[in-house]
């Protein structure tokens, strides 16, 4: 028994067998960039992202046989937007990517004239703009999705226009504890209810994959931050992940409860929906870093100081220390817990001595401190203490990061085995849906990790965290235009 998962992310499609034993069996991987026409514009085309996904799935399955193939699960990037004729399939315009800007001054009109605070990475000031620009269509034909609901509906062949409370959540289009659609909110922006998919839960069989051989079931939808943190089987209360990918997420496990608003917290993390099965919702706090691995690609590919993203650990550990050289890594602004996107990358310290060495070991230890200010804030607004760290996404593959993640925190770190383990927590969900595993829990037990480190020299944390937000203090508000926005 093994499960099929498309897992779609910002920049790449890929296509996996997950095992019983937890364990990849088969993977096939394409890039799908999108496009940029405009400083701010994020797009893709849904309809070739459709068909390299059954490429890639087909591929797949033929692996190992459609036969054993006992259960797809869906993991992909949230609040991406798309729009398309309910009769024809065909999409009304271009997706939207979740890094799209341009309905910034609709988020601003919606919280002056209608005390609505959306972000224009959410799905539903995405809608209301597809929609203005679609010409003279009927609404009511029309289909809205995010990319799993794109993906469903493909896979099923038209007969499934659903989607999940993880993604759901962050559309902006939800009551605040996730039990429905707001209509008051869809009026508003002009939106009909009967364009919004059928919510379903995140493990369960929902739908039919006829598009694929053997016509396997339908078993999980999951945003990609969530698949992460069941695929590092984050299944209980207080297990939390980092994903240091492009930007950085942490998203700690927490319980059932339903926060009382879906707003930003006092520390500056989100509440989400972890995952839903058998009608129960299990809810996470989350907490973003806007840039991560950007800062290595900055490194490389703008300063020359390093000719791959891999040479900055070597670099780096040429090095015993910084030599008092500090980063803040805030190319875009800083998130959690300051929420400042005037805030701008920031580098301190150099002297004359200052070689480049010290630069790349700062880039990386200054992630990792956004890192640590990401910990403490989901522990301030969770009330969770986090006793380990796990880590995925590229910059976990860097020894001296790792290291520099433990030394920031104050927390043992676990690495994980699969550097992107959104595929894993998919077919986590869908194996739980179809009896691979008696429940999403049950999954904890799948745990083992690549490897461990602890941190080194704890006496010295204090001073170090000291120094950071004294840096951190002189990056904010560069850009007072843009720190006066508030999303």
């Amino acid at each position: 028994m093994t499960v099929l998962v498309i897992d779609v992310g910002t920049t790449s499609l890929r296509a996996g067998v997950v095992g019983r034993e937890g364990g990849l069996l088969a993977m096939h991987s394409a890039p799908f960039a999108p496009s940029t026409p405009f400083a701010g514009l994020v797009e893709f085309d849904p309809t070739a992202m459709a068909a390299a996904v059954l490429d890639l799935a087909n591929a797949a399955i033929a692996d190992i046989g459609s036969t054993n193939v006992t259960a797809v699960g869906i993991a992909t990037q949230r609040a991406s937007t798309i729009v398309w004729d309910r009769t024809t399939g065909v999409p009304i315009g271009p997706g939207l990517g979740w890094q799209d800007l341009r309905t910034v001054g609709e988020c601003i009109v919606a919280r002056a004239e209608h005390g609505l605070a959306f972000a224009p990475n959410q799905s539903a000031t995405k809608i209301a703009w597809l929609l203005a620009n679609s010409g003279d269509l009927d609404r009511r034909d029309l289909c809205f999705g995010t990319v799993d609901t794109w993906i469903a509906w493909t896979l099923s062949g038209g007969e499934a226009h659903i989607t999940d409370h993880t993604n759901a959540a962050v559309t902006g289009l939800m009551h605040h504890d996730a039990s429905g659609w707001n209509a008051a909110v869809c009026d508003t922006l002009a939106i009909p209810v009967e364009m919004l998919p059928t919510v379903v839960d995140s493990s369960g069989i929902c739908a039919t994959a006829h598009a694929l051989s053997g016509a396997p079931p339908i078993a999980a939808l999951v945003g990609d931050q969530q698949a992460s943190l069941v695929g590092q089987s984050c299944v209980r209360p207080g297990l939390a992940k980092i994903t240091f990918g492009t930007g950085g997420m942490l998203d700690v496990c927490g319980g059932h409860e339903a926060p009382v608003t879906a707003n930003r917290s006092e520390s500056g993390t989100y509440p989400v929906v972890a995952w839903s099965a058998n009608g129960r919702l299990t809810w996470a706090t989350e907490a973003i870093m806007l840039s991560a691995g950007t800062n290595v690609e900055w490194l490389r590919d703008d300063l020359g100081l390093i000719s791959t993203s891999a040479d900055s650990h070597d670099v780096a550990a040429s090095c015993d220390s910084s030599a008092g050289v500090v980063y803040v890594p805030a190319l875009l602004g800083l998130g959690t817990p300051h929420w400042d996107y005037g805030a701008r990358g920031t580098l301190l310290g150099i002297t004359r001595g200052t070689e480049r060495s010290h630069v790349v070991r700062a880039v990386l230890e200054g992630v990792a401190h956004r890192g640590a200010d990401m910990v403490e804030a989901a522990e301030a607004d969770s009330g969770l203490d986090i006793a380990v760290l796990r880590l995925d996404g590229g910059m976990s593959e860097n020894p001296t990061f790792v290291q520099a993640v433990a030394d920031a925190t104050g927390k043992p770190v676990e690495v994980s085995p699969i550097v992107e383990a959104t595929t894993m927590g998919a077919g986590y969900l869908a194996g739980a849906a179809t009896g691979l595993w008696s429940s999403v829990e049950d999954t904890a037990q799948l745990w083992s990790p690549r490897h461990a480190v602890e941190p080194k020299n704890p006496s010295e944390r204090s001073a170090a965290r000291n120094r950071w937000q004294r840096a951190v203090e002189r990056s904010l508000a560069w850009i007072p235009e843009l720190t006066a926005l508030d999303f």
